[in-house]
Parts: structure tokens; sequence; C-alpha cells
């Protein structure tokens, strides 16, 4: 799997957000840069799985993120 600059992603990794994004059913918005810690990756080739606090079953697509 790659990010939205093509540098290959690993289960552990730290991304940033490239982009604000808003939170269904959270009521909160990721701002850019914000630095999410120990990705997994899924079965799904653009879909990671992550956790940020408050946030439970967060899953971020791989064109949103750039690899830490």
């Amino acid at each position: 799997m790659r990010d939205s600059v093509g540098n290959l992603l690993a289960d552990g990794d730290s991304v940033v957000l490239v982009k604000d994004l808003k939170v269904k059913g959270a009521g909160q918005t990721l701002k850019r840069g914000t630095v999410i810690r120990s990705i997994r990756l899924t079965g799904d080739e653009q879909e990671i799985d992550c956790r940020y606090e408050g946030i439970k079953g967060l899953v971020l697509r791989a064109e949103f993120v750039k690899k830490n």
C-alpha cells in the first residue's frame, strides 16, 4: 500500500494527514498535519485502520495521508 506521495506503508508506521477531514459520527474534524501513530493495514488496498484520541474504529484512506 502506498501513501499520497508514493511511499510504501507498513503496519506500525506513523502518518500525517495532508487534508482536513470531517469524521462521520464523531462530530469533529481532524486537521491537516495531525500525526496518527501505529497504523494497521487492512485487506483493502486504500484503507488504513488507526486509532486517535476519542475516536474508535477510525479508518482513513491512503490518499489523505503521507508517511511521517
